[in-house]
This record gives structure tokens, sequence and C-alpha cells, in this order.
């Protein structure tokens, strides 16, 4: 499955077009990435791998669910590794999504939100990169969210109440809402 899923980053990425440049050099830079390894989207792949993240938006699109990380200790947006099962970038960062807010019914949008590179001492204990593919997901209407063992805390924050400790959380807000206005 692993080859479908590498194939499905690189059709992913290729057909997205964002209105940033900052992002669109990224975009280049994780497809150049992925031309070079074909287990780019693996987490054995040691000098970094795809990652694909959901921001969690409720029906109302007024709130977001936000997960307080043990790795990192700030607020962050759900996801985590892509695992050899998964087939698309989108599919990986649900599958996360729902195994870490315990919420039935999640719908993502398919086409990314934003991309991100980090730094990061991940599960192979060594120090690696992730190139995050991040995607907005809606949260069906009264959804209640459980936190797992992932998470050292699980809270839905209103989109103009975010906590101090966030990273790009409120980039990811703002061009969430410009891609529900669509």
């Amino acid at each position: 499955m692993t080859g479908a899923l590498h194939a499905d980053a690189v059709r992913t990425l290729t057909s997205w077009r964002p209105a940033d440049s900052g992002q669109e050099a990224l975009r280049h830079a994780f497809l150049a990435f992925l031309a070079a390894r074909e287990d780019g989207c693996l987490r054995s792949c040691e000098p970094g791998h795809l990652t694909a993240s959901a921001l969690v938006v409720d029906a109302a699109g007024e709130n977001v669910l936000l997960t307080l990380h043990p790795r990192v200790g700030r607020w962050l947006q759900l996801g985590g590794h892509c695992e050899p099962a998964d087939t698309t970038l989108a599919g990986a960062a649900l599958r996360e999504a729902t195994e870490e807010s315990g919420i039935e019914g999640l719908e993502i949008d398919p086409t990314p939100l934003h991309l991100d590179v980090h730094p990061i001492t991940c599960s192979l204990g060594v120090p690696t990169r992730h190139l995050d593919v991040r995607f907005l997901v809606r949260a069906p209407l009264d959804a209640e969210a459980v936190r797992s063992e992932e998470s050292l805390d699980l809270q839905w924050w209103p989109t103009d109440g975010l906590p101090s400790n966030v990273d790009t959380v409120p980039e990811l807000v703002r061009l969430a809402s410009a891609q529900m206005a669509r």
C-alpha cells in the first residue's frame, strides 16, 4: 500500500495551488523530497517523512479541536504519522483525527490547507523532520471529543480565543475560515 500513498501524495501536492508563495515553495520542496525518496511517507525514513494532520472545526465553524501534545508541550491540531495501510494523505489525516478525537462522522476536505516542516525526535528516537500536510476536517453537529492516550488534554477552543502556546494554529484557522467561505 505504501506505493499507493506515495502516488497519492505526489498527485495531491502536484494538483494543489496555494495562494501564498511560501507555501508554493514548500509544495515544490515536498515534491522534490518525494521524487528522491520512495519511502518518504513512512516513519522509517530517517531523513524525514510526510505526516498528515487535521484542523478539526465544529459544525458551526466557531471552534477548533486541539490536543495538548505530550512530546511538544503545546496545543496543536490533530494528526501524525502515515501508516502502511493508508492509501491517501487525506485518509491518513482523517484516520488520525478520528483516532485522536473519538469522533465518528468527521468529514475531510481533500484539498490541503497548509504545509509545514518541523524538526522533531519522533518514534524513531533520532532527530528527523516532519513534512506535515494539513487538511480541514469538519465535525458533525454536537460532536463530543474523547481524549486518547496520545494526548495530555483535548479541548474545543473558540477560533477567536485560542490558547497562547500554539504554533501555526492561528494561521490554520485563518486558512480554514477562507476555505469554508468558498
